[in-house]
């Protein structure tokens, strides 16, 4: 790096107390939320909907501003630095922001003449992305008869034509109503942005999607950050294991619902966190059972990423736990 270049920031995205609200007798849509996001890593913000991740984005990507709190991306500040900012990210909606009318390969060489490249260098830029994105057979097909993960992909190529490249990616929701082929092929894309040096958040309802991509991933519910930590570490929180058991009878079922972090009422199953040890499942059952009436059979399964979300976004409002 040249003498006297300004070294990049290590967190590229860092956000303090944000609060928002749209309505005055309304609940906060977000309620205090703190982030930080390293270079080169993809973030997941998880929660059920309404539960803030969206209104985050937004206030990123300086499409809407908080009511309180600070908030920086790429270095800049979304506020006072707002065109710097967005100099400097990539933003991809739920829905592919796309011309159905143009093919692929139109869609990318008008998004490279926007950006202000010549001709040649849009339609050099162009071909580049296609084959990157695997789009290459597709170039000349109109984008209304792209697949769903197609558009998707194009969507993300549209965001690399301008120069320089983007260095943070916000992403929401990118795989919502894809099949799972197109999931899968949304995911290696994603990873190789993040491989490649970008910055990715994005947000999502799928456990699997967070649990598969991200570095670190902060669990939102009801405006606030309820808990925030790697996924094997959030696991470990609700006890690394899960013992599901089957209750004899309805009264044993509801006798243990607040315990559980998994509730199947038709087949009276319950699932509560353990660590896994044989010392631990049988301590569990002695004290949940001591007379040996109240479960019929158990298993014995590792946590799943389901057990947090579940665990995390039921009832609670503690204040979140990094871990």
């Amino acid at each position: 790096m040249p003498r006297g270049t300004p070294m990049p920031p290590a967190a590229m995205i860092e956000a303090h107390g944000l609060t928002k609200s749209y309505a005055a007798a309304a609940p906060p849509v977000l309620d205090g939320v703190d982030l930080r996001v390293d270079r080169s890593t993809v973030f997941a913000l998880l929660g059920p909907n309404g539960a803030g991740k969206t209104t985050a984005v937004r206030i990123l990507a300086t499409l809407t501003t908080a009511d309180s709190g600070t908030a920086r991306v790429a270095g800049y500040d979304v506020v006072a630095d707002r065109s710097r900012v967005r100099r400097a990210i990539s933003l991809t909606g739920q829905y592919a922001a796309v011309d159905e009318t143009q093919t692929g390969e139109e869609n990318l060489r008008m998004m490279g003449r926007l950006a202000g490249r010549s001709r040649a260098d849009a339609r050099h830029r162009a071909a580049e992305l296609l084959e990157r994105f695997g789009l290459t057979e597709a170039a000349r097909r109109t984008v209304r008869t792209y697949s769903g993960g197609m558009r998707r992909r194009l969507d993300l190529a549209a965001g690399l034509v301008g120069s320089p490249r983007p260095e943070v990616f916000f992403l929401d929701e990118p795989t919502t109503g894809l099949d799972p082929r197109s999931r899968q092929e949304l995911w290696q894309v994603v990873r190789g942005l993040a491989t490649d040096g970008a910055t990715v958040l994005l947000t999502t309802q799928y456990l699997e999607e967070a649990d598969r991509l991200a570095d670190r991933i902060a669990v939102l519910d009801r405006g606030r950050k309820v808990a925030e930590g790697t996924a094997d570490a959030l696991k470990s929180r609700v006890g690394g294991h899960r013992l599901d058991l089957v209750m004899a009878d309805h009264a044993s079922y509801l006798r243990l619902t607040h315990r559980a972090v998994h509730h199947a009422p038709a087949t009276l199953t319950l699932g509560l966190p353990t660590d896994g040890s044989a010392a631990r499942v049988r301590a569990l059952l002695d004290e949940i059972d001591p007379d040996g009436t109240a479960v019929e059979r158990f298993t014995l399964h590792t946590t799943t990423l389901d057990d947090v979300f579940l665990a995390l976004t039921a009832t609670t409002r503690t204040p979140a736990a990094h871990v």
